[in-house]
């Protein structure tokens, strides 16, 4: 049996107290919308790992801790350490023991993206062996395949790869797009992100699914021009980049961006006109994606 702690605090507040039952024993510790459930939810934006998400102004901090007779002590000591003045009500329910492995693997089933494309986490067998499947665990977040501005980008390649395009994932995680493209017939493909732990994803997820990707650190130099640029990042990391990601993008190539919401579809449009006119392409519960051409004649 184990003892699960839930308490509530504010935003400023919330990591803290979370580090800090996780330092009181805690074996984990999860902060939630304190209002979830209700009309007041308030739904977080952001490609999972993305560390511009906000926390909810009335969060609910969740800990799981084996029984102890000082456990209220040592969660009260927790907050006094988080910085929290005033102790709040905490409650404790008791939780059974579960088969925790299989308990979070049942909440992760194959997702379709069309009849072209599945992505199956390891423990599943493929529902259709005759399109393609990707082996793709939820592990350290960066893109699964579940977020709609994944999907959208997924749904794009399965569409318009022709076969033998040269494409660059810029902002790759765990390499999902990369390994798609090169699924589905791209002649080269090269992932690069800014995150180290994302590199190492990707190769990882590259290689339980025999592909061979190029993977780079966002510092190392990147010269080459693309038939296909693909960033799924989130928008001002979009709107800075445009000089960059417009300028690898090869003489009647094309330009997929993805990570914007519908109403900050205008900006990213807005950063990008200098050098090629994009539009939205699809969407998908409020996220947009955007599609550009790059003109045959452009100088380079």
């Amino acid at each position: 049996m184990w003892i699960s702690v839930t308490l509530e605090t504010d935003a400023a507040h919330a990591e803290a107290l979370s580090d800090a039952l996780i330092a009181a024993g805690a074996i984990s510790a999860s902060v939630e919308d304190a209002y979830a459930g209700t009309d007041l939810e308030t739904p977080q934006f952001g490609e999972p790992g993305s560390p511009t998400t906000p926390l909810w102004e009335e969060s609910r901090v969740v800990a799981l801790f084996e029984p102890a007779d000082d456990l209220l002590g040592r969660v009260a000591a927790a907050t006094v350490a988080a910085g929290i003045d005033d102790l709040p009500e905490i409650t404790l329910d008791e939780v059974e023991e579960q088969d925790w492995v299989r308990l979070t693997q049942s909440q992760f089933d194959p997702i379709r993206v069309n009849d072209r494309l599945w992505i199956v986490p390891s423990w599943h067998v493929a529902p259709d062996p005759t399109a393609i499947n990707l082996i793709l665990d939820p592990g350290l977040a960066f893109g699964t395949g579940s977020h709609p501005t994944t999907f959208l980008c997924l749904e794009w390649l399965t569409q318009q790869l022709a076969g033998g395009e040269t494409l660059l994932d810029y902002g790759c995680g765990s390499g999902i797009l990369a390994i798609a493209a090169s699924r589905l017939g791209a002649g080269s493909v090269i992932g690069v992100d800014i995150d180290d732990n994302a590199l190492i994803a990707a190769r990882d997820n590259a290689a339980n699914n025999s592909v061979a990707l190029e993977l780079r650190h966002s510092r190392a130099k990147l010269d080459e021009k693309f038939d296909v640029v693909v960033a799924n990042i989130l928008t001002n990391p979009l709107c800075v980049l445009a000089p960059l990601l417009a300028s690898r993008v090869a003489p009647g190539g094309r330009i997929i961006l993805s990570g914007v919401l519908d109403i900050q579809a205008a900006d990213v449009i807005a950063a990008y006109a200098p050098y090629l006119a994009l539009n939205v392409g699809a969407t998908r519960e409020g996220w947009v994606r955007l599609e550009g051409h790059m003109a045959n004649s452009r100088v380079a």
